[in-house]
């Protein structure tokens, strides 16, 4: 009877040591990650850590934009002198660019080009048979120099002369391009690639190759034959 009992206190004691060590395991077991776990806490960590870092060293679009605008020269924001436009029909000589819808009475003139070789004027009425009657009470004055002629007009009232018609039929003049008379046309349109022929173009005929701003009143006209430069008119349409 005696046996009986101890085994019977063995078999509790074991019993409950089991339950002990068991209820140990599950405790560990739920406070310990698992590999999984482990792995998904890290990414999302290093994540967490990467957008942080972006965030600090990326500056803001407007933060950005706010030092690139520093930098950038805004259209408008450069001193031009005179019209950019008008500048470009224009030729030069011995230095001095003259240019459609520059003023320039005789003193003037004599300055830029010399004496001219003759000097012409006019002045537009309702009878002098021109049929101008928009340019009635208008003074014309016409300046020829050896392969240049240049046309000036003056309103009434007393306002200066200013150039409105320029031909050129000898290499002495080049346009603000360079392009002079006797140039090629391959040379001509490198320069001018805004331009283009009239016609068609073809190298052994005569052909009109034209520059013209987009206000399509004031024109530079190449006279082509034989596939060069033979004369250069620039000029302003006058209402």
């Amino acid at each position: 009877m005696m046996k009986l009992t101890n085994q019977s206190a063995s078999l509790i004691l074991l019993s409950a040591l089991l339950t002990m060590a068991l209820t140990g395991c599950q405790s560990g077991n739920s406070n310990s990650p698992t590999p999984a776990q482990n792995s998904a806490e890290q990414g999302a960590s290093n994540e967490q850590n990467k957008g942080e870092g972006a965030a600090s060293s990326n500056t803001s679009p407007s933060e950005s934009s706010e030092g690139e605008g520093s930098e950038v020269i805004k259209e408008g924001s450069m001193e031009k002198e005179g019209n950019v436009v008008l500048k470009e029909l224009a030729f030069v000589y011995n230095e001095h660019t003259i240019a459609i819808a520059d003023t320039a009475n005789e003193e003037q003139m004599e300055q830029m080009l010399g004496k001219p070789d003759n000097l012409k004027s006019h002045t537009y009425s309702a009878d002098d048979g021109t049929n101008m009657d928009t340019l009635i009470g208008f003074t014309e004055k016409v300046y020829t120099y050896p392969g240049l002629e240049i046309k000036t007009i003056s309103i009434p009232e007393g306002k200066q002369d200013s150039i409105f018609h320029i031909e050129i039929t000898e290499p002495t003049y080049t346009t603000a391009r360079n392009i002079k008379v006797g140039d090629s046309l391959d040379t001509l349109k490198s320069a001018y690639p805004e331009g283009k022929l009239l016609g068609d173009g073809a190298p052994n005929e005569e052909d009109d190759f034209r520059y013209e701003p987009s206000n399509y009143v004031d024109v530079m006209s190449f006279h082509i034959k034989d596939a060069k430069v033979e004369s250069i008119q620039i000029y302003t349409l006058l209402d």
